[in-house]
């Protein structure tokens, strides 16, 4: 049974017997299994025709200065704690002045009852600058320059893996996604757990390694570039789709031809390539709605620490881009309710969002541009 969501949720006496393929997916609601969690996604695309009287976002800030001296991310600035940064001209790693995890954290000791459970968390978080421009963003540079950040996270994996069973690096893009300052830059914690996410997909990657003998996204990855239905980008080396079982409107999974355990892995030319697909696949984002296209991102690979010296064969490297928009750059998703309590849910199919005017439209016309230009 995989591990997360767990059963089949209970759909009682079946009322049909109409196959797959005479099942119009985008007409009719139904389920989709998540088998990197091991849980389920209600599709009801029939509900994209209602009315929307909801909350209307503002549009993300345009006129960012290229350098703030009050900005405690911009080269020379002086930060919370009060050290300045140096003049940086590339990437630039420094210790989160407020971190979630601290590296000497007290153990808070046995718990007294079942029901009340404790354990220690240590760990360390470090903020990355990617470019010292305050107004670019990832679409916008070059792409050497997204190489230079590629190979940026390897060495903190490197660096921070044989010490911590977990380093999740991630990018916050947007106000919409919680992001507190415009400056373009991503986040690193190193954590001497593993979180929730990545013991689901380790463990739900490990039963389909034992059970069909092929590791669980390439034989995903292999199926999706044959299918064709939800691939929206890819290179020699790269695969860019929505994937099947994707709950927010424009989700899409980034998976590695070959099989790559980790991002320190990849060769120089498999690095070349995935900074060129991450360019356009982020181009695509922004010109989409024609706005600095707002997401969340972060990079799975096979966990580190004592785990270095067991066989993670059944792993992956992959990387998640999670955005919060769904019809316009000023309606976006929310979780809640149903999908807080009972069932993820969304509307807009995965195979429309690839062969509508959305993605599709973009890619013929904007490959390696985007709004706004620089």
């Amino acid at each position: 049974k995989a591990r997360g969501g767990g059963d089949t949720p209970r759909t009682g006496r079946q009322s049909s017997s109409c196959s797959r393929l005479s099942f119009p997916l985008s007409e009719h609601q139904h389920l989709r299994y998540n088998p990197l969690r091991g849980s389920w996604v209600l599709v009801s695309a029939h509900r994209m025709k209602r009315p929307w009287k909801g909350q209307m976002e503002k549009p993300p800030e345009e006129d960012i200065p290229r350098h703030d001296p009050t900005n405690p991310l911009c080269p020379g600035s002086r930060r919370a704690n009060g050290e300045i940064n140096p003049n940086y001209e590339s990437t630039f790693l420094f210790d989160n002045d407020f971190p979630a995890l601290q590296p000497d954290a007290p153990d808070p000791g046995a718990a007294d009852h079942p029901l009340f459970q404790t354990r220690a968390a240590r760990g360390v978080c470090k903020v990355m600058c990617f470019h010292p421009w305050s107004d670019i963003t990832l679409p916008l540079m070059q792409v050497s320059e997204i190489k230079t950040v590629i190979d940026k996270w390897a060495e903190l994996i490197e660096e921070l893996g044989p010490k911590y069973p977990w380093v999740q690096i991630f990018e916050n893009k947007g106000a919409m996604m919680g992001c507190s300052n415009p400056h373009p830059h991503c986040q690193v914690w190193a954590s001497s757990f593993l979180p929730n996410e990545p013991h689901l997909a380790d463990l739900n990657q490990k039963m389909h390694w034992s059970s069909r003998g092929e590791v669980m996204l390439v034989e995903y990855a292999r199926q999706e570039a044959e299918r064709k239905v939800r691939v929206v980008l890819e290179n020699d080396s790269w695969l860019v789709v929505v994937p099947f079982w994707a709950t927010w409107p424009f989700q899409t999974l980034l998976l590695p031809r070959r099989h790559v355990l980790r991002l320190p892995d990849l060769t120089s030319q498999e690095r070349d390539a995935l900074a060129s697909v991450m360019k356009r696949l982020l181009t695509k984002y922004d010109n989409l709605f024609e706005i600095s296209f707002p997401y969340s991102m972060g990079w799975h690979g096979a966990p580190t620490g004592p785990h270095l010296k067991e066989d993670m064969s059944h792993w992956q490297l992959h990387a998640h881009y999670y955005p919060p928009l769904l019809r316009s750059a000023s309606v976006r998703k929310f979780m809640v309710g149903y999908e807080m309590l009972a069932l993820e849910q969304r509307d807009l199919t995965p195979e429309q969002v690839v062969t509508s005017s959305f993605f599709f439209f973009f890619f013929l016309t904007s490959v390696f541009t985007t709004w706004p230009l620089p």
